[in-house]
This record gives structure tokens, sequence and C-alpha cells, in this order.
């Protein structure tokens, strides 16, 4: 058996896997987001851990004869928040995450101080990366700067209770802009650039290698042997394409979890950040990926239907019970709930419907949104498009994959066909499980198998029509409110 640890935003979830690919059984526990200021987004590193442990122990109840199996165990996580240790690796702050947006200004001084950055870490500085959140840090919160001993990514922070070591992966240092991607390596310049060495940094081992063994006193209270193997593991998005064998050049898939992820694989390190896309490490080695990500987007369904005073299910029914004649009447809905990535690289975005009048009801609101995470979605694939990434078809991934209605409109609005796998919504938990089993010595030719295709969809020449007819509107819309959103935002090169 391997065991697959995913720390996400919202739940940490743990998937037992057997060593015949099946999936044994998950548990996960929820967590909640603080936003103590405007555009700010932490969590107590300390809750992902008990968290952890919970989700571990209700696991091993349902399944006890196989949970006792478990030879390895992978991690896959959030990316880009900051965990900040002292040097008895006490946790001096809460974690700033991904989707934190307060250090817009440091991108600016990143710049200056690296300008080297878009060669070496292939990418823009974006407030959501690692990087740019201790300049703010070095400049806000000055004594705990002084006091940090290491950085850890949130996986690794995990990875130190259940190992003792302070290790991380490629695939997840990419998102510190402090790694040379094409190097996967630290970058030493990147990291003086933030007043920081590698000193401060953890060791660095391909996703799919050990990364260390379990503690002996924590295995003895899991009930596992101590020889355990814990993979080096991965970010998400990277583990997410583990999990769906996304792993030759054209492989790709589209992510519908709290925010939105367009992955696609290549074999080689291939920036394209004026496009606002990223450029990362896979979680295997000799592989990269080119990623277009918006902040929500599963999110954004979440947050119309608690808005309405309804659950997904009835509004998604709703949704689906719309004439097509009406659909073209739906507001338009800029999805930037928590600023946006790609392509706009912009945290000064807002969410907006526009366009609605009487005749709007519940129903429409519910497309709208469901059309503006998908046409922000477009937007992005026809950054990776520009940049020279093509793919044959997307496998869909994360809760927002379990609606046929959605992956249908995705289908239509990339011209692209679209499908699920059984089991999708484990993804980077999965994906986790089998960088576990690669690292105990699994064959890859068996562990990273593609999952039957459960359904498949295949895009509507005349819906895409009228979808990029409504894209150029929703291009403009934000072109015509981005001067509103904040007057003071900085110039970023």
């Amino acid at each position: 058996m391997y065991l697959g640890i995913d720390l996400g935003t919202s739940e940490v979830k743990v998937l037992l896997l057997a060593g015949d690919g099946s999936v044994v059984g998950t548990a996960g526990t929820p967590f909640t987001v603080s936003r103590p200021k405007p555009r700010w987004s932490e969590q107590n590193p300390l809750d992902w851990w008990d968290g952890t442990r919970a989700a571990l122990f209700r696991l091993r109840e349902k399944y006890p004869a196989e949970f006792a199996q478990v030879r390895g165990i992978g991690l896959s996580g959030q990316m880009h928040g900051a965990v900040l240790l002292d040097s008895t690796d006490r946790v001096l702050r809460p974690a700033i995450l991904w989707n934190d947006m307060r250090s817009d200004k440091e991108c600016a001084e990143l710049y200056e101080r690296a300008p080297h950055l878009h060669e070496i870490a292939g990418n823009l500085a974006m407030p959501g990366f690692t990087a740019p959140k201790l300049l703010w840090v070095r400049h806000n919160e000055p004594d705990i700067f002084a006091q940090t001993a290491c950085v850890l990514l949130p996986k690794d922070y995990l990875r130190m209770h259940l190992t003792g070591t302070k290790v991380s992966d490629p695939s997840d240092a990419a998102g510190t802009l402090w790694l040379d991607v094409a190097r996967r390596d630290w970058s030493d310049e990147l990291l003086a650039a933030c007043g920081m060495s590698r000193q401060q940094m953890p060791s660095l081992a391909e996703g799919s290698e050990p990364s260390g063994t379990l503690l002996p006193e924590l295995a003895a209270e899991l009930g596992l042997r101590d020889d355990v193997i814990v993979a080096a593991g991965g970010g998400d998005n990277a583990a997410s394409a583990v999990g769906i064998g996304a792993t030759e050049p054209g492989d790709g898939f589209l992510s519908l979890g709290t925010s939105g992820v367009l992955c696609v694989v290549g074999d080689r390190f291939r920036p394209n950040p004026t496009s606002a896309v990223h450029a990362f490490c896979h979680a295997i080695p000799d592989r990269w990926h080119q990623m277009s990500v918006v902040l929500s987007a599963a999110s954004c369904l979440r947050w119309v239907c608690k808005l309405t005073s309804t659950d997904e299910p009835t509004l998604l029914a709703e949704v689906e019970a719309l004439p097509a004649e009406v659909l073209t009447t739906a507001p338009l809905f800029l999805p930037y709930l928590s600023g946006e990535r790609t392509p706009h690289n912009d945290p000064y975005a807002q969410g907006v419907f526009f366009g609605m009048t009487h005749a709007t009801d519940r129903a429409l609101l519910g497309y709208s949104v469901l059309e503006g995470v998908t046409l922000a979605l477009t937007d992005g694939l026809d950054a990776l498009q520009s940049a020279g990434t093509q793919t044959r078809a997307l496998s869909m991934l994360g809760g927002g994959a379990r609606s046929a209605y959605w992956g249908q409109m995705f289908a239509d609005a990339f011209n692209t066909p679209t499908r699920t796998h059984g089991g999708g919504e484990t993804g980077a938990a999965l994906g986790a499980a089998r960088l576990g089993w690669l690292a105990a010595g699994g064959d890859p030719a068996v562990v990273l198998a593609k999952p039957s295709v459960k359904q498949e969809f295949s895009p509507d020449g005349e819906r895409h029509l009228v979808l990029r007819q409504r894209l150029k509107g929703f291009r403009e819309l934000y072109q015509h409110v981005r001067p509103l959103f904040d007057v003071s935002r900085p110039r970023l090169i």
C-alpha cells in the first residue's frame, strides 16, 4: 500500500493506494483561511499538521489492515506559501498563502534587485509567489525576518513533522522565484536579491526520490514500520499531472479547485513570462510544464451559492435547465475575486457582474459564474498557445470536474476535447501516492499509467463561436474597468 497526502487550501486529503493501482479509500480534514486585512490570506501551519494527523487516524480506522501495509508516502500541497521557522523550528508567524496579494510593491522591487529574474526563474514576479512575500516580511516585520532560519513550503512543513528532514522538490520550489528552473537547483543570485542564502533553504530531491523515512515515534503511533519511505513529492499541479499520467510532452490537464489551472507537459524549459504563463519543473526528472493560472475557479461557484442562499447541486440543476436562447443575455462575470494571474498579472483585479436586468435571476447568475471562469481559463489557453504550447485533449480534475455541464462548456470554449477519469477528484492526492510508490521502488511504466476515461466531451462548433464572441466582451469589460480597481497600482515590468 502507498499513501498520498495532499495539503490543499480548503482541505488536507489523505489517500490509500493499493499495489494494483486502485484507490482503497480517502479521508480529509477541512481548513479555513484567515483574512485579517484586505488582500491578505493566511493559515496556521500547526493546523495543517493537526489536520493531517486527524485524517491519517481516520483513514487507519476505516482500513486498518490495508493501512498497516503502507510502504511509501508521497506529499503534494498548495504552492508558494511561506512557512517561516526560527533556529529551533518554531513557526514565527502565520503562513502567507498563494492567493495573498499584499506584496505587489515588492514584486516591482524584486525586478530591480534581480535583473535576470525572467531568464533564471522563467516567471513573472507575482504577489502570490514566495520571494516577494519574504521581501514584504523584511520591510514590515524586520524582527521576524531576522529570526528566520529556514523557509519551507506548505507540504514540506508536513514532511518535517513526518521525517524530521527539511527537503523540497523542484516542482514546488519553482514557485518560489528562488529556483534556477532549467538547472533544477536554488539560485544564489535570486536568493541574495531577497537578502537570503542557500543555508535558509531546504535541500532538494526529485519528486519521485526518497526524502527520508518516518520518525520512529510517529511510525509507532500510526502502527506503521519505521522504514516507510517518504518521497520528495510535488506541488499540487505537478502531483495532479502524475495522478492522471500526464508525464509525456503534450499531455495536459485542467484543474478546477479553489483556483483554476491549465497545465501542459514538456521535455524542456520553455519560459514565456510576458504572457504571465508559468514555466515550472515537473515532479518527475527531465520534465517541465507550462501553466496558466486563474486564482478563483470552483471557489467562485461556492461564493455565488452562498450569495444566493443555495447549494451547488441545486444551482447547477437550475443552470442546466436554462434554455439555450437566454444564455447570451446572461451578465458577463469577471471571476477575479482574489486578483488574477494569467494573462493579466493583476493583484488588484476584482470580481464584476456586468449587464444585469430585472430578468436576471439566480440561474442566470450561476451560468454567468460558470461561463466567467471558463472564459478566464480560455484567456489562459490562448496565452499558452501563443507560447507555442499545443495539446490534443485536456483531462479535468478537481471538484469542478464533477459537473458534466461545465465539462462540455470547457470543450466548447477551448475547441478541444475534455475528459474526466474515474476518481479524478483525487488527482493530487493520487499523484502524491504514486510518487511515494516510485520512491519505494515502483516501476514507472506501471505506476504512471493513465487512468481509464470516464467521460469525454467533444467541442460543439456553433457554441464555440458564441463563446468566442462572449470572450471578446469579457476581455473588453476587463480593460474598461481595470483603471477603477486601484489607481495606486505600481507599474510591473
